[in-house]
């Protein structure tokens, strides 16, 4: 991609993002009113500020379009960077329950794979644990994958690490019909001003891209579709 098509590519013109008013459309029929997110720096939308694009996490800018569907919208962010599957567990899951959400958001598993070895029996079960008590009471699951622009240099098996915690969240949003905002393939992976300066967070142009694609993960549920 050329400086000047960087230059021009604005949140407007940005063919993969969505006005809040597009997407509160495509959610016209959302029946959540209680919306909740847990988990680490993903789920907590850390980034830094890109030129030409809103600020705010992914999350709250669902929100936003969630509440133009429904004005008495409840809506938490409980995540924090640096939060491993244990510390969603132990931390984040009860306090999230407490709120009686229909529509909650898991992902974990980045700050487990950082370890010298990785036990990955254990961050499987645990995750395991997260989508069988988030989707109490019948709310919603939504999660995302890790992304290939997600890279450790001096960890250098950390892509197989990534990809084996992505299996085991893809294998466990099947068995409680969670859906999967699938980040690991997704076309801005080839953009490089993606990234903020610590080379590990999405920027505020990939918050607002995984925005619009949890809005249309969750109309594609709308419309009977997963």
């Amino acid at each position: 991609m050329s400086i000047n098509e960087l230059t021009r590519r604005t949140e407007e013109t940005d063919p993969y993002c969505l006005t809040t008013a597009a997407a509160a459309q495509l959610l016209a029929d959302a029946p959540w009113r209680r919306f909740v997110v847990i988990g680490d720096s993903l789920s907590a939308g850390t980034g830094d500020p890109s030129p030409g694009y809103g600020t705010g996490p992914w999350s709250a800018r669902d929100a936003a379009a969630l509440t133009r569907v429904h004005p008495d919208l409840m809506y938490r962010n409980l995540a924090h960077d640096g939060a491993t599957t244990r510390d969603t567990l132990d931390e984040q899951l009860e306090r999230a329950l407490d709120l009686r959400p229909d529509l909650i958001h898991v992902s974990s598993g980045a700050n487990d794979i950082w370890r010298r070895t990785p036990a990955f029996h254990t961050v499987a079960r645990d995750l395991r644990r997260l989508f069988e008590r988030a989707a109490t009471g019948g709310a919603l699951v939504t999660t995302f994958t890790l992304s290939r622009a997600f890279v450790v240099p001096t960890i250098s098996d950390f892509s197989r690490r990534v990809q084996i915690v992505n299996a085991i969240t893809r294998s466990l949003a099947r068995e409680h019909g969670a859906v999967v905002i699938d980040m690991w393939e997704h076309p801005i992976m080839k953009r490089p001003d993606l990234l903020s300066a610590d080379r590990i967070h999405f920027a505020a142009s990939g918050q607002a891209v995984m925005a619009a694609e949890v809005v249309r993960g969750l109309a594609r549920v709308l419309a009977g579709h997963r």
